[in-house]
């Protein structure tokens, strides 16, 4: 009884309102609230939802609008024809509308059809395409869709209207499941039940442990420009003593696991040596080609900092390269390199490129106080 008064307590139209068509507004409200949900917006049930809105939904109700009467099959139709011929003597076509397979069909085919162009519409717009605007735009157009459908329908005699027959599908399959006719249409009850829960295992398995793809981290050095917009050129050619330099250093996550990382900023003195010449302990070898090596002989620490990026995050920082007068006397030359060291969970007492995660460098020259005045 309080089910009943509960029901009367709703609008008539509501009350009224179709079943196919009630479903479509409930899924369109469960997709907006998958969307902006704080916690379920990071679910497989977000995707596996949106999904069947965006692929389906918006189709369905436009086709709704479209052909508020119920159709025939082909089947049906022929059989019609045929006997309207006989009894008439003449001409037995008549219009069926579209049966349920045609509906399906066309809404797939017209929801890939009606997203893209709500798309395209969008762009231009001040909004863009953007998540928010898609999804209210969508949302609005299959509302829209499903009123004019509704009003459509009720336009129409009781006995034409479409209707989804569930009710009948229910009984039919609580009589396939449960009172089969022989043992052998139960076995194939039990293994068509046992290959539908294994199917929608495996989508849920798959929407909601994907599989890990390449693992990588992004390493880059961008500057400002004149409008702001960080950019991968006009790098700094020259460090003189005393007069910072900004550069922005940037890590990008994509090892599927939140990671630590630290980078060392070195600046380094290098010579290119024939590959016979014996080379001091202090020495490094950075890179061999054409009989020749290319030798770090003095290096120095300019900057240091660490920070926690998760998965498929970025983080990029705005550094200060500088050298006092000292640094820069002891390093003045044309042949020098800022060295940039990206590791990951801890740095080894000597920072190198051979023990880096990842290295970048920029080549630079070095000039002390006395030689920028001159």
């Amino acid at each position: 009884m309080n089910r009943e008064r509960l029901w009367l307590l709703l609008p008539s139209p509501v009350r009224n309102l179709p079943a196919d068509l009630a479903a479509v507004l409930a899924l369109v409200v469960l997709t907006n609230l998958t969307v902006f949900l704080p916690v379920v917006n990071d679910s497989p049930v977000r995707v596996v939802v949106g999904l069947a809105f965006v692929l389906f939904v918006p189709g369905y109700a436009f086709i709704a609008a479209l052909f508020p009467e119920e159709g025939t099959s082909p089947d049906a139709e022929a059989a019609a024809d045929e006997a309207a011929s006989e009894t008439n003597g003449g001409d037995g076509l008549q219009d069926r509308g579209i049966d349920g397979i045609e509906r399906t069909a066309l809404s797939f085919g017209l929801s890939i059809a009606i997203v893209p162009l709500i798309g395209l519409a969008l762009n231009f717009t001040p909004f863009g395409i953007r998540l928010v605007p898609i999804l209210v735009s969508i949302s609005a157009f299959t509302v829209i869709a499903t009123g004019v459908a509704a009003q459509r329908r009720w336009q129409l005699p009781d006995d034409e209207r479409f209707r989804v027959p569930y009710r009948s599908w229910l009984g039919a399959g609580k009589s396939e499941l449960f009172a089969p006719d022989s043992t052998a249409d139960a076995a194939l009850n039990v293994l068509l039940v046992l290959s539908i829960l294994l199917a929608t295992s495996s989508v849920v398995y798959a929407v909601a442990v994907p599989q890990q793809g390449e693992q990588f981290t992004e390493f880059y050095v961008l500057t400002e420009n004149e409008t702001g917009d960080l950019v991968a050129d006009d790098y700094p050619e020259e460090l003189v003593a005393d007069q910072p330099q900004s550069v922005h250093v940037g890590v990008g996550n994509n090892e599927y696991e939140t990671v630590e990382y630290t980078v060392v900023v070195q600046l380094q003195a290098v010579e290119i040596r024939e590959r016979q010449t014996p080379l001091a302990n202090q020495t490094q070898v950075d890179a061999q080609a054409n009989g020749t090596r290319l030798v770090v002989t003095d290096r120095t620490e300019l900057d240091r900092f660490s920070t926690t990026v998760p998965h498929n995050e970025s983080d990029i920082r705005n550094r200060t390269l500088v050298v006092d007068s000292e640094t820069a006397t002891q390093f003045s030359g044309s042949d020098r390199r800022v060295k940039f060291l990206l590791y990951r969970d801890g740095v080894p007492a000597q920072p190198t490129a051979d023990n880096a995660y990842r290295d970048l460098h920029l080549w630079v020259e070095v000039r002390a106080d006395d030689q920028s005045n001159a």
